[in-house]
């Protein structure tokens, strides 16, 4: 189920509606960088291009994820 969050970016108010496991993980993330949420949101906003925010958001959890995370052997029970 999605979550959704509102925030002003570039003087517009605007909704973002992403899963909770994906705002845990940007919670967490605003959180290490001692800033926002609505300001990490922000930073995404202005590095997304042409990708939808919502989209742009889920990548950056990703990659921040892949970062923390160590990396395993590709197991054979998938």
């Amino acid at each position: 189920m999605l979550k959704k969050k509102s925030v002003l970016l570039a003087g517009h108010a605007t909704s973002i509606a992403l899963e909770p496991e994906f705002w845990a993980v940007l919670d967490a993330r605003a959180a290490a960088l001692d800033i926002s949420l609505a300001a990490l949101l922000k930073q995404i906003d202005a590095a997304r291009g042409r990708r939808p925010l919502a989209s742009a958001c889920r990548v950056k959890a990703l990659e921040w994820v892949a970062q923390s995370a160590p990396m395993s052997a590709p197991s054979d029970s998938v």
